[in-house]
């Protein structure tokens, strides 16, 4: 192998060494045998170490090219080894080295052996990704000519190359909308993530449908007509591939395929009733697109698609199935008439019944045993998210497990159930009800699944068929209580879930006899259930009494006893993974009940379990993540009767978060790997602290290095780490501002940062918690923030001027925050008055009557006095936010708008007042009438 020289002048001179050559394919070799006995660990480190020499991966590209003397495993190996080393190496690689590669891969794309093509394939779509097509220009030549050769194994190598340059990686082929999440699976902790499921990488088909220098057309218009060609092939793996590049385009609908939309859409007719499943799954997957994306081509045709896809939606084929069924979802979420559709419900809705029944091969029939025994596997244990805290409207509730699952044609079928019922409302109860009572009416343990997913039914058109199902409501949950003991476990879950989608009506009920002995029915249901044997059973049931809690809130105080009894019974019996959703299942009862929970009978229930987890979890353990966010719901519900707990909760956070500061300089030194969770949790543990114990937490502040450690976090790289720890800025603020002092202008500084910044809505959680904790810090330190305040407001004034872009709840707070700088500072703002008071007058209309509302109208006040001509511009939005108050509760403030308007009506004079008072409209005159003006 060369040394670490200058490599040579062109690609061609560029000849291994044999002994170079013979020892990586030994190592190669020695690597995939499965009776070798050599080393694993020590092979790889070889390989690591020629891996430093520049031209390694020419050898590899030579051996998976050339070697025909070894076996096609070690050529293999050899790709995917070269596949890897190029996407971390290859910009950096001297030209020749990578021309010598591209002319060695592009005369495999023909190989003989299908493992071989494929792995050209994927590393051509590498090479693509990182190079770019204009980078390569000998490869589109090189894929025409095989395309156009009448060779199977050169079309088919090319077209492998083309589907996967063109291929956006997808963790899930569709996602809907996060209401529907819950319908997913059939109870509330499993859900689908946009945004975590959903990774798309940059080798997108835009590569293909750009200029190229030399060439009259752009490739994929060049391309397209050969692909066309494939759909009438013989060959199956051609029609697929083909059809599959085609498909990648349609949200991009470049002109070469929008002005052959009538070619594309016969070929995909022709291709419909094709044997192969796998192609029909790919016609079925360009019509959910095209009705999602394009529908416009589709409409001539749309009868003729409808009956299509009803007719597949039984294709013997789940997968076939699955695909057509995503077609009802989207057309339904495109917002397309109703109309089209209406006349198919009868034969649609029976259907969806049908596949939502339990295939046998359903992953799910595993969980039907008594497994509360047996130890979780890692992995059973899916990945956890934790959401930083926020301050705001905006925020998302982060109710469900966050937790990414198998996507199959059963979860499908009702979640199309579902939007169907949204669009359609009680129209479809004349068709469903009697499937459902059919199903529910069977009997034996062989028709169980027919059962249940009548029970799944129920669940998923309990939303949008509310109105229809009210009058039978008693009845249907009468009938879902037995079924939580049914001896079928996926019957007891489904039935779980199913009454957490009837929750509201339980509690609303519960006001009166009948409606109380039903709810009381429910919660004793579900309690028992928690307790189950069966760990499925477990999670549905934690899952919907956390949904019932939610709905159910200070009505639960009078059984609060019985039920903590059950949550921490649950808690000593549950095998890692349920113990979760009992986290989240006391911690959303603490939210429920506040202050409620705070009785020492309670507390003896409560605590000590959670304490002695608490005592038994190192600092380096993820379990302790959903420990940390169940303190926080119980800190804030307990208020002051939290402080008997707090200070080593309060110091175990702070070490946790120095410990992994530390960690993230040098894991060795800390003894612990770096992952920023930890600190996020802890800090919003923190925060929970804070709020509970107001100003009880002084002490414990002055004590401890949170103050240097708090702004570290605040000036983090990770916009997690920020967000929250600039949520903790703002609480402490509130409640001990004193011990922020020694370093305020610091937090100052790096809270304005956050709001003037050109990534603000990448990051516009951060900045939203920094505005908001700027605002807090103006009213507990008055003047002192002076030497930063016209560096925030010029940069809270873009933002209210251009509202549509960034989410309600950074407007919001950024209009609280330059009326708290306003009040405390009014000399500085008030001359600035008329360029933001619009857009912010605007903007205050639009908050609910709060203190923090309170506060900005005192910040505009303070500005009128200071500078009144300055608001007479805008002197008409100032009348609408002041009429935007239900009421002002505060008199001294009721005083000052007062005398605000008084001061302008005497300051206009010769019906000037009146021409203002006429621009407005009648209820805002309304409300303006209570000011005598």
């Amino acid at each position: 192998m060369a040394a670490a020289a200058a490599p040579a002048a062109t690609a061609a001179a560029w000849q291994p060494q044999e002994e170079g050559f013979k020892e990586i394919c030994g190592l190669l070799e020695l690597q995939i045998s499965p009776t070798s006995s050599a080393d694993k660990s020590q092979i790889w480190q070889q390989l690591q170490h020629y891996s430093q020499f520049p031209d390694f991966n020419n050898y590899l590209a030579f051996i998976l090219a050339r070697a025909q003397a070894t076996s096609v495993e070690v050529r293999q190996a050899a790709g995917l080894l070269l596949k890897n080393n190029l996407k971390t190496s290859f910009n950096g690689m001297a030209p020749a080295y990578q021309a010598f590669i591209k002319s060695e891969l592009l005369p495999c794309l023909g190989a003989a052996d299908r493992n071989i093509r494929s792995t050209v394939g994927t590393i051509v779509s590498v090479v693509v990704q990182l190079g770019g097509i204009h980078g390569w220009p000998e490869l589109l030549q090189a894929l025409i000519t095989c395309l156009d050769s009448n060779d199977l194994n050169h079309m088919e190598g090319a077209m492998d190359a083309l589907s996967k340059i063109l291929k956006i990686p997808r963790s899930i082929v569709r996602l809907t909308p996060l209401k529907m999440c819950s319908l997913y699976l059939p109870y509330k902790s499993e859900i689908w993530l946009l945004g975590v499921c959903l990774q798309i990488c940059e080798d997108v088909p835009q590569v293909l449908d750009s200029d190229v220098p030399g060439l009259s057309d752009r490739p994929f218009a060049i391309l397209l007509p050969r692909l066309y060609q494939f759909f009438q092939s013989p060959h199956t793996s051609l029609k697929k591939l083909a059809l599959g590049s085609v498909n990648q385009y349609i949200m991009l609908m470049p002109a070469a395929l929008y002005t052959s939309m009538n070619q594309y859409l016969q070929g995909l007719f022709v291709l419909a009733r094709d044997p192969s499943p796998e192609v029909r799954k790919l016609v079925c997957a360009a019509f959910v697109q095209l009705i999602e994306l394009r529908p416009t081509f589709l409409e001539p045709h749309l009868r003729d698609v409808i009956e299509y896809i009803l007719q597949v939606n039984k294709d013997g084929d789940d997968e076939v199935a699955l695909e057509a069924c995503e077609f009802w979802s989207a057309y339904c979420e495109a917002q397309l008439p109703p109309e089209n559709l209406r006349e198919f419900l009868p034969r649609l809705i029976p259907i969806l019944l049908s596949n939502m029944v339990y295939a046998e091969d359903d992953e799910s029939l595993v969980d039907a045993e008594e497994d509360e025994s047996l130890p979780d596997r890692d992995q059973d244990l899916k990945p956890r998210f934790h959401s930083s805290r926020f301050h705001g409207s905006d925020s998302v509730e982060d109710d469900d497990d966050d937790i990414v699952n198998v996507w199959n044609l059963r979860k499908c079928s009702a979640a199309a159930l579902d939007i169907l019922s949204t669009v359609f409302g009680d129209e479809i109860l004349p068709t469903l009800m009697p499937v459902i009572q059919t199903k529910l009416s069977t009997s034996g343990d062989d028709s169980w699944k027919e059962r249940e997913a009548a029970v799944l039914a129920l669940g998923a058109v309990g939303e949008g068929c509310i109105n229809g199902l009210y009058p039978h409501l008693p009845q249907i949950v009468d009938f879902l209580i037995p079924l939580l003991d049914d001896k079928f476990p996926l019957i007891r879950s489904i039935s779980c879930w199913t009454l957490s989608r009837f929750s509201k009506y339980i509690v609303q009920e519960s006001g009166h006899q009948r409606g109380y002995e039903q709810f009381d029915k429910v919660l004793m249901g579900l309690l028992r259930r928690i307790l189950d044997t069966n760990k499925r059973v477990q999670e549905a049931a934690c899952s919907a009494f956390a949904t019932l809690e939610e709905e159910a809130a200070e009505e639960l105080a009078p059984r609060l006893e019985i039920i903590l009894q059950h949550l921490m019974c649950a808690f000593g019996k549950y095998q890692r993974r349920n113990l979760r959703i009992v986290y989240d299942a006391i911690g959303t009862l603490a939210d429920a009940v506040g202050a409620e929970l705070n009785q020492p009978t309670y507390l003896e229930i409560l605590m000590p379990p959670l304490i002695g987890k608490w005592q038994q979890l190192s600092n380096s353990d993820k379990d302790l993540f959903p420990l940390l966010e169940c303190f926080t719901s119980i800190a804030q519900a307990l208020g002051s009767g939290f402080t008997q707990f707090a200070e080593p909760v309060f110091q175990r956070c702070i070490t946790i978060i120095q410990t992994q500061q530390m960690a993230k300089v040098d894991p060795a030194a800390a003894g612990v790997p770096y992952d920023k969770e930890f600190i996020v949790c802890s800090l919003d543990l923190l925060s929970g602290l804070a709020e509970g114990l107001g100003s009880g937490i002084e002490s414990l502040v002055s004590k401890s290095s949170l103050r240097d450690l708090l702004l570290q976090c605040c000036t983090d790289d990770a916009s997690d780490v920020r967000q929250s720890a600039f949520a903790l800025l703002g609480d402490l603020a509130r409640v001990c501002a004193i011990h922020l002092h020694p370093r305020l202008a610091e937090y100052l500084d790096a809270a304005a940062k956050q709001l003037n910044t050109p990534k603000l809505k990448e990051t516009v959680s951060v900045a939203n918690n920094a505005c908001w904790a700027i605002g807090e810090l103006a009213i507990k330190v008055r003047q002192e923030i002076s030497p930063i305040v016209m560096t925030v407001i010029s940069c809270l004034v873009p933002i209210l001027k251009h509202p549509e872009e960034l989410n309600k709840s950074l407007i919001e707070n950024s209009a609280i925050t330059l009326g708290r700088l306003a009040w405390v500072c009014p000399e500085l703002v008030s001359p600035h008055m008329e360029h933001f008071m619009e857009s912010w007058c605007i903007a205050l209309s639009m908050i609910h009557d709060d203190v923090e509302k309170e506060d900005a109208f005192r910040g505009l006040c303070a500005m009128v006095r200071a500078n009144p001509s300055g608001a007479l511009s805008s002197l008409v939005f100032m009348c609408k936010a002041i009429a935007s108050w239900h009421e002002i509760r505060s008199e001294e403030l009721h005083n000052e708008v007062c005398q605000v308007l008084h001061g302008y009506k005497q300051m206009l004079r010769n019906g000037a007042w009146d021409q203002y008072m006429s621009a407005l409209e009648p209820p805002v005159k309304e409300k303006l009438s209570k000011y005598q003006v």
